[in-house]
């Protein structure tokens, strides 16, 4: 039956996602570089073994979906909350200088548009693409030179954290004027009144599941309970205040990111991230991009996207931490950390494909993005590290030693 295609379709995504992610992790690339590779091999755009489907396109939302969720989860609430202004000031500008940059970046190439045009939305939303941070990488480089948890380390973690808080609101508020009955104002109240129930449900939420934790601790009903409030409210955001619903998902993990069984309930989610979701999500980038329509245009278009979201990362958080003190020196290091992207910056785009933003062919922009900004910042990281001057030695300290 030809509908059983569908399950040689997912023989074939889970083989090759897991092969080129394999891979790719070997050359010491993100794995995700790989699914999404695996995805271009075996879609329309060269061999044709998979076709995009409704089927694909709703398991591809679920695996995004837990994705965000997974990201909520693993949020250090406390420090969340505890971090310094500094970091909520870094985050900010990091957010904001690529938002216009992409947005300014957009109009050169297909010329301005008036306020509130459609045009103009397509803009802001690939500004809005630019703006997500992902620091896995940066954090791998910290770890390898001990230097995670010195000042400029947890600062760059910090505001990675809050700039990806940012960031989703920004996407909820974009999405929001896809609706030709949205105003400014019935956006921005939608948006406000989704946070305040989250809050208000959030905290009912946590007591019962931290109640629960208590008495039933490391048992399977508890991740089974979450992933059922994950998804109610994915639909709750969606369908209820018309935002995103990868906005319900990530506060569903931040509500219950403090429970003691926070970890157990992200590995038992990631079990079916990993293993059929995840690699359907970023396959599915890959499927969907459409390298038919490549032409001069999109090609140079695609290299001044990744130059100006790297700049724009680096000058805005740069900036911001000379403004908050840090050295010229050290406010390099928080900006060139900044500037890596990966699912989210993904996660963005999808959502912008599936509201109409976008076209596929603009996947191939953000996919370049991933690749140079991976490959780049570990290397740039160590190199600025490599040039702090030496500790200062205290010789009358090591005299008095020697003396001993």
């Amino acid at each position: 039956m030809e509908s059983y295609s569908i399950l040689r379709d997912l023989a074939i995504i889970i083989i090759a996602a897991k092969f080129f992610g394999i891979l790719a992790r070997k050359l010491k690339a993100p794995q995700v570089v790989g699914e999404i590779v695996a995805g271009l091999l075996i879609g329309p755009s060269i061999l044709g073994f998979v076709s995009q489907t409704d089927f694909l396109a709703q398991m591809a939302e679920i695996g995004v979906i837990l994705l965000m969720f997974s990201a909520g989860l693993e949020t250090d609430l406390k420090q969340l909350i505890k971090i310094g202004p500094k970091a909520a000031l870094i985050a900010t500008a990091g957010v904001f200088v690529p938002l216009v940059g992409g947005t300014l970046l957009y109009m050169g190439f297909y010329g301005s548009a008036p306020w509130g045009s459609e045009e103009f939305y397509k803009a802001v939303f690939i500004g809005t693409i630019m703006t997500a941070t992902s620091v896995s990488i940066t954090v791998q480089a910290l770890k390898e030179m001990g230097k995670l948890s010195d000042e400029v380390g947890t600062t760059i973690v910090s505001a990675a954290i809050i700039d990806d808080v940012i960031g989703i609101v920004v996407l909820t508020i974009v999405i929001g004027f896809k609706n030709p009955e949205s105003s400014i104002g019935m956006v921005l109240l939608s948006t406000v009144a989704f946070f305040a129930l989250a809050v208000g449900v959030g905290f009912i939420c946590y007591k019962i599941f931290a109640w629960v934790d208590r008495k039933y601790p490391h048992t399977r009903r508890i991740p089974i309970a979450a992933l059922a409030l994950c998804f109610s409210l994915a639909y709750i955001a969606e369908e209820v205040f018309g935002i995103a619903d990868i906005t319900g998902a990530y506060v569903a993990g931040i509500i219950l990111c403090s429970i003691q069984d926070s970890h157990y309930v992200d590995e038992k989610v990631d079990i079916n991230s990993y293993m059929l979701f995840g690699p359907i999500f970023f396959a599915s980038i890959g499927i969907k991009t459409n390298l038919d329509n490549m032409n001069m245009q999109i090609l140079w278009f695609s290299l001044g996207f990744v130059a100006v979201a790297i700049l724009c990362k680096i000058i805005g958080c740069g900036l911001m931490g000379l403004g908050c003190g840090f050295s010229g020196h050290d406010s390099m290091k928080i900006g060139v950390g900044m500037m890596t992207r990966g699912e989210v910056a993904l996660i963005v785009a999808q959502k912008g494909l599936a509201e109409g933003f976008i076209t596929s062919v603009y996947f191939t922009s953000v996919i370049l993005l991933i690749i140079v900004s991976s490959i780049c910042t570990p290397i740039v990281l160590k190199y600025l590290y490599s040039k702090d001057p030496a500790p200062e030695v205290n010789y009358s300290v090591v005299r008095r030693k020697g003396d001993k």
